[in-house]
């Protein structure tokens, strides 16, 4: 197969496994995207002149008809493709002939493939940031259900100031929505249009109109100057991340407590037998594997973070094949966070508290009863605490 960068000299195999790497296997997950800016681009090579009429329909026409044969599995990006932009290319060319290779004017595979990743992260953030708020309205079902129960307050792992199930659920939820916030903001990156910019120093001598691009495919704005496009690859990858980062700790917190709350010597909740496991070995146990997992794939999440943001570290400006590592903990750490928003709602749904297993110790009632001391009486906040504790003591 032609490569859109073969000159002709024979290539090892060896170097087309190790340089593509799993690149085609990831770019599945882009081809309906690159169809769409491909069209775009097409669409306005042909209005500035660049493009007949009559090609652009067989362009428009052919690349539709192989993204929904994608879509319905007829054919896949493979290895001897080296990467989706080649797929596309090729399968283009073979069935519309000469016109499928006029589509490339003007553009490289490098901003043809941040086009198509800024176009699927758009759609990703904002699958991420409504999982998470739909996890956060599990907490607050919870909430309605079983809010009006007592629990332990904790600090130092210790029973420290009365609280309730609606207190503990709701600071969950309320972190939870706070980072969906978090994930929208992300947008403010991935809005900016690198179609055009090429391989980053654009097209010279060619009318190129990266407004009409721009517009078709409704980012915010057009990312320049041409030279900037390079030096922010990572950069929206990695804030992504970081908000992954974010909503994978909350999670893993309330899965942390969840576990806890579910041991013998707590047994203050109930989970369901649809969501725990059975041990090989130990017939009364049921373990809480779903919890388990969610609290251990918050390091996943962290992991991807810090490998992009060490495959950027130090790159010179420009493009550098590097980059093409980007996806492998982009792509894992959206999809870890995607299956687990996917599962919690489900699994707490099941979550049932224990009213006769939870006791509050009367000590926990202490600061209050230092603070009615100081109202009562209008002694200074320490000698209340000072008093509240010897009275503890002698008991």
């Amino acid at each position: 197969m032609t490569r859109l960068w073969d000159k002709g000299a024979p290539l090892d195999e060896r170097v087309l496994r190790y340089t593509a790497g799993d690149d085609h296997a990831l770019d599945n997950r882009l081809v309906a995207y690159d169809v769409r800016a491909s069209i775009a681009h097409a669409e306005m090579l042909n209005a500035r002149g660049l493009l007949s009429a009559d090609d652009l329909v067989a362009i428009r026409d052919g690349l539709n008809a192989i993204a929904a044969e994608h879509a319905q599995g007829q054919w896949q990006v493979l290895l001897e493709h080296e990467d989706g932009q080649t797929a596309l290319e090729s399968l283009l060319t073979a069935r519309i002939g000469e016109a499928g290779k006029r589509v490339h004017l003007g553009r490289s595979r490098n901003d043809q493939v941040l086009t198509a990743l800024r176009l699927y992260l758009r759609d990703a953030i904002d699958e991420l940031e409504a999982r998470t708020t739909a996890a956060a309205e599990a907490l607050d079902d919870l909430a309605k259900r079983e809010g009006d129960l007592a629990l332990p307050g904790y600090t130092h792992m210790q029973q420290a100031m009365p609280s309730s199930v609606a207190l503990w659920a709701g600071g969950f939820a309320t972190e939870l929505r706070d980072d969906a916030a978090g994930l929208a903001q992300v947008k403010r990156r991935v809005q900016k249009s690198p179609l055009g910019s090429a391989a980053g120093y654009g097209s010279p001598n060619l009318p190129i109109d990266r407004e009409e691009t721009r517009k078709r495919l409704e980012f915010a704005v057009i990312h320049e100057p041409v030279t900037a496009v390079q030096l922010s690859r990572g950069k929206a990858e990695a804030q992504l991340l970081f908000e992954i980062a974010l909503v994978m700790q909350d999670v893993g917190r309330l899965a942390s407590d969840l576990m806890l709350f579910y041991t013998q010597e707590f047994s203050f909740v109930e989970l369901p037998d649809a969501f725990t496991t059975g041990s090989s070995i130990m017939p009364q146990k049921r373990n809480p594997d779903v919890f388990e997992l969610i609290r251990g794939r918050t390091a996943t999440a962290q992991a991807c973070l810090l490998e992009v943001m060490g495959i950027v570290a130090k790159l010179p400006s420009g493009y550098q094949r590097d980059l093409q590592l980007i996806k492998v903990p982009l792509f894992r750490g959206i999809d870890v966070c995607l299956d687990t928003l996917a599962i919690l709602p489900a699994a707490l749904a099941g979550v049932r508290f224990r009213r006769d297993r939870i006791h509050l110790d009367p000590s926990i009632h202490a600061a209050a009863e230092a603070n009615e001391l100081v109202v009562k009486e209008g002694i200074p906040f320490r000698e209340a605490y000072r008093r509240v504790g010897e009275k503890l003591k002698k008991k």
